[in-house]
């Protein structure tokens, strides 16, 4: 029977266990507050009645002395005796109104004459009457005087305290727990609130989208509900945050897998299509064979590149466990130069200048490689994307806390809305011809990779007549 009660009351609400927890406390409260008021009452009118039967006694000892007994009563059912104590027993004078059981009344007597003290109340139970309060007292040497007074209607005034205790005991206690389950789940719907905005996520599909359409922005409910509902705001901006990097890899990685699907599929089916004419049209043509021979070595290079380039990024993106970058002391004074000798040698219809600003001496540590690497990169493009004559300039700024290397070119620019997505993977702002010129898209992702590899950055402002990337490598824990 408990463990059932006890399984019933948890499954029961939070409001509705709170309540009759309160209902519970109440009915002790309430319990303690009867009970203390029930006994102060009786208390009071007990004394009530001790005085008033001192002040009848006060009348009836001058009547006992004057007569020897006491010849009316002063009330309805109340009894007077004058008793003889001088001997061992009490001895009721005659004639005297007591009652057939009046054993009780000389009992008094005794105890008083024995006790000596100037008063004695009792309280007992007569035969055929009920319940008496009595009082004895000395009216002269060896005469005593008892008065019995009923309580029955302090009795009956104490039952009708208790049924008006219990009646409105009882209204109070169950108004207490109808309004407090109104009041706490009032309170409470702030968490209620909160638990409908859990289902709500659980609803949501979060195949394309990394925002949660849910939050709680009621301000009720107290500060404890306040700091719950901000931690759990907190909480889902966290998720928001988690699920927006999620979706956003997500996309990435199927934007990835489908630009280099379609980057690979070109170049493969050149070799296909070269190798079907090769056997079938040229086996007997050594020059036509040679041709077909270099065509497919030039897209096996092709594809070679583009599969470089991709492990390169993939090794970039796992740089927590396996970083490509073999760091030194290198002097990035010297890398500059042999950047631009190669440029030069290799993209003569661009006039290039260079320009070294600061300390030349100054060392970082770094890939050697990468970063000529990233620099090749750079002014290439500067080549590939501009006419030919266009000057192209390469500056290197060293400050204390620095080295700015900048590329720069006078070309027609990057226009406004590609600017942001030049390091993108696979992404071209003229599509056709960057192709064609055996472009990937691959170069300036690369570049910011490695650059970022080595907590440096790399940012592009461009405007018709000027595009200028630059490269910030800081000197502080190279």
């Amino acid at each position: 029977m408990i463990r059932r009660f006890a399984r019933t009351y948890r499954r029961m609400r939070l409001g509705t266990r709170l309540a009759l927890g309160l209902g519970v406390l109440a009915l002790v409260v309430f319990a303690v507050v009867g009970t203390a008021l029930s006994t102060y009452m009786r208390d009071y009118l007990e004394q009530q009645l001790n005085s008033q039967m001192a002040l009848v006694q006060g009348t009836q000892a001058k009547d006992a002395e004057r007569h020897g007994t006491v010849e009316r009563q002063p009330f309805y059912r109340w009894y007077t005796a004058v008793y003889d104590v001088t001997d061992d027993r009490a001895v009721l004078r005659r004639p005297s109104e007591v009652p057939s059981d009046a054993g009780k009344l000389s009992a008094v007597a005794e105890v008083q004459r024995d006790s000596g003290a100037k008063e004695v109340f009792r309280t007992a139970h007569i035969k055929g009457q009920g319940d008496y309060r009595l009082r004895a007292c000395e009216v002269s040497p060896g005469v005593v005087l008892v008065t019995a007074a009923p309580l029955e209607d302090i009795e009956k005034t104490m039952d009708r305290l208790l049924m008006v205790q219990i009646v409105a005991f009882a209204l109070a206690l169950v108004g207490l727990v109808v309004l407090g389950r109104a009041l706490l789940r009032r309170g409470l719907k702030p968490l209620s609130d909160m638990a409908h905005t859990a289902r709500g996520i659980t609803s949501h599909d979060f195949t394309d989208s990394a925002r949660l359409p849910v939050r709680v922005d009621s301000d009720a409910g107290g500060p404890e509900v306040g700091e719950l509902r901000t931690a759990f705001n907190t909480m889902l901006e966290h998720i928001d945050d988690s699920l927006a990097v999620r979706t956003e890899a997500e996309q990435r990685l199927r934007r990835f897998v489908a630009d280099a699907s379609h980057e690979l599929r070109t170049p493969l089916m050149s070799v296909r299509g070269y190798a079907d004419l090769f056997q079938y049209a040229a086996a007997n043509e050594p020059a036509e064979r040679d041709k077909h021979l270099a065509r497919l070595r030039a897209k096996a290079a092709r594809m070679g590149l583009l599969l470089d380039d991709l492990l390169l990024l993939a090794r970039l993106d796992a740089a927590d466990v396996e970083t490509p970058l073999r760091l030194q002391d290198t002097d990035p004074v010297r890398l500059v130069n042999e950047a631009a000798d190669a440029f030069r040698a290799g993209r003569p219809e661009h006039p290039l200048t260079v320009r070294v600003d600061g300390d030349p001496a100054v060392r970082l540590r770094l890939d050697p490689l990468r970063v000529r690497q990233v620099l090749d990169n750079l002014l290439t493009n500067a080549a590939v994307h501009t006419p030919p004559g266009t000057e192209v300039s390469l500056t290197l700024s060293v400050s204390p806390d620095a080295v700015v290397v900048r590329v720069a070119d006078s070309g027609p620019g990057i226009p406004a809305a590609d600017q942001e997505r030049v390091f993108d993977r696979f992404y071209r702002v003229d599509k056709a011809r960057t192709r064609d010129r055996g472009g990937s898209g691959l170069g300036l992702a690369v570049a910011r990779s490695l650059i970022r590899a080595h907590h440096s950055t790399i940012d592009v402002t461009s405007a018709p007549g000027s595009t200028v990337f630059t490269l910030r490598l800081p000197r502080a824990g190279m």
